[in-house]
């Protein structure tokens, strides 16, 4: 079983390397590169089956024990997680290469994009399966590289600066991580997460705090919170719709997932969570009004993506069972409603030539289809029942209603008048684009609407400006996405109760600590109560 653990993070690097080698064979590198993320997706559905029923997953490389060796390690959480971004990962491969953006990205005659997205997988998959800080920061430094391949592969000179943008400060977040990393290991003499669980406990309660401190400004980068959210909306919206769909779906939530996991086995501190619910309620009402203050539609979403990251750290501020199971719920819904409406806003832009919803008007009786694929997502997003949308943010406001203290209320309060710009800014961009007047869509879009181009055909068309043909794979692939987050909603009870039972875990981390270190969970790491 413990194969099932190493195969996320090993596959995609090893078939990274071998759809680069073979980029001129379009035909084989594209479906070796969808054959190896569809494994992803099937073997994070064994982690999560066989983690839930019988407890985490545990792989040790090279034979080496924990806490000298490298351990990747499964759990209800990560496998949750995991299962989410990879279906995410599979379905914007599909719709990037029905786009035709793969063979944007070249390195001389040779396409690197497939090779490059793999990388990217591989580095999330290591994210959430790793049990020890250091190779965090790899996993972290992995999609860094990667992402900012993505964005800028088109070397136009808006995806440049805002590659630059993005860089500059995800060094800065790397530098700190490093700083923090090297003060944890010169304070405890290990990196390991379940060793630290007992350690830090041992450590003067100021360093302890500090170190947590670092960490929640680390990984508050990573999620894009104020006051710490500025490179987001100046980075995502640049980059071709199929990569703005995974970064946005994922790199922000490996972020939230980080702040989880360390906050809960390591820096479990009373003083973090004032800091928390403040970021929150800044995070919730900031990245609403920037929202409100867009003309285009990917600033307009990216601003959505920073508010509703509040979301989760409001829920992470509470340190109760029920808080977590908010966040959880809340992860797996935002993964698949961000994606879904930034494959939907591609979409729009290859139809229209234009990302400005007042630029258009009439497109429900034009793309009626891409209409629906916008709505859904668009009414999750909004807390509108009974899309899970409403679901993650119900188990928040009942976890804040458990927690009655006056910073609470401000943060309910915020949650809501948040969730209400929500349903604005989204039924604003539903008037403006698919219910006003029809003021016609260019040439190149109607004809490519008409005839159905074949993938790859006005590869530039996006970056460019001009609209272009949507192909079928593109629309496959956002309905698949956007299905996928119907079946959330269906499916809310199952995902309920499994999220409690991951919240749990997280609470009473014995069974991770065990797992790692077998014998020293008892004890050492428990989260306990909130203060």
């Amino acid at each position: 079983m413990s194969l099932l653990v190493v195969l996320p993070v090993v596959v995609p690097l090893l078939a990274a390397g071998a759809v680069l080698v073979i980029s001129r064979w379009i035909i084989v590198r594209r479906v070796l590169a969808l054959a190896v993320v569809a494994g992803v997706v099937a073997d994070a559905a064994a982690i999560l089956v066989i983690a839930d029923a019988d407890g985490p997953l545990v792989a040790n490389l090279g034979g080496w024990p924990a806490p000298v060796g490298i351990t990747l390690v499964a759990d209800r959480l990560s496998g949750l997680l995991l299962l989410t971004s990879a279906v995410v990962t599979f379905a914007v491969l599909v719709y990037a290469i029905g786009q035709g953006v793969t063979e944007e990205a070249r390195l001389g005659r040779s396409s690197v994009f497939e090779s490059v997205y793999l990388v990217l997988v591989a580095g999330v998959a290591l994210a959430y399966l790793t049990s020890d800080l250091f190779n965090l920061f790899v996993a972290f430094e992995v999609m860094l590289v990667s992402s900012y391949v993505l964005i800028t592969f088109a070397t136009t000179p808006g995806r440049i600066r805002a590659g630059m943008t993005y860089v500059i400060v995800s060094m800065t977040s790397s530098l700190l991580f490093l700083t923090m990393l090297a003060l944890v290991y010169a304070a405890t003499g290990t990196v390991n997460l379940a060793d630290l669980a007992g350690r830090m406990q041992r450590l003067p309660p100021g360093l302890a705090e500090t170190l947590g401190l670092m960490a929640l400004v680390v990984f508050g980068i990573k999620a894009a919170s104020v006051p710490l959210h500025f490179w987001l909306p100046d980075s995502y919206p640049t980059a071709p719709a199929p990569v703005t769909a995974v970064l946005a779906a994922l790199l922000t939530k490996v972020g939230v997932y980080a702040l989880l996991r360390t906050h809960t086995l390591v820096f479990h501190h009373d003083g973090a969570w004032v800091l928390l619910l403040a970021t929150a309620i800044a995070t919730l009402l900031v990245g609403a009004m920037g929202a409100l203050a867009q003309d285009n539609l990917n600033r307009m979403l990216s601003f959505l993506l920073v508010s509703h990251i509040g979301y989760m750290l409001f829920g992470l501020s509470l340190f109760t069972v029920t808080g977590f199971t908010g966040v959880i719920i809340y992860m797996v819904h935002h993964i698949l409603a961000q994606a879904a409406l930034f494959l939907v806003s591609g979409l729009i832009t290859r139809y229209t030539g234009t990302s400005v919803p007042r630029r258009t008007g009439g497109l429900v009786a034009v793309i009626p289809v891409t209409a629906l694929l916008f709505a859904l997502p668009a009414l999750s997003l909004a807390g509108i029942p009974p899309f899970s949308g409403f679901v993650a943010k119900l188990t928040l406001l009942e976890a804040g209603a458990q927690t009655r203290t006056w910073p609470v209320d401000v943060a309910l309060a915020a949650s809501l008048i948040t969730s209400l710009l929500s349903l604005y800014v989204v039924a604003r961009v539903w008037i403006q684009a698919f219910w006003g007047p029809r003021r016609g869509l260019p040439g190149a879009a109607q004809q490519g609407a008409e005839q159905g181009a074949r993938p790859g055909a006005e590869q530039a068309a996006e970056r460019s400006g001009r609209a272009g043909p949507v192909t079928r794979p593109m629309v496959l692939a956002t309905a698949g996405v956007v299905a996928a987050g119907v079946a959330v909603a269906v499916f809310a009870g199952p995902l309920a109760s499994l999220s409690e039972r991951a919240a749990g875990d997280l609470l009473e981390p014995t069974a991770y600590i065990d797992s790692v270190l077998p014998g020293a969970g008892t004890g050492a790491g428990a989260a306990g109560a909130r203060r």
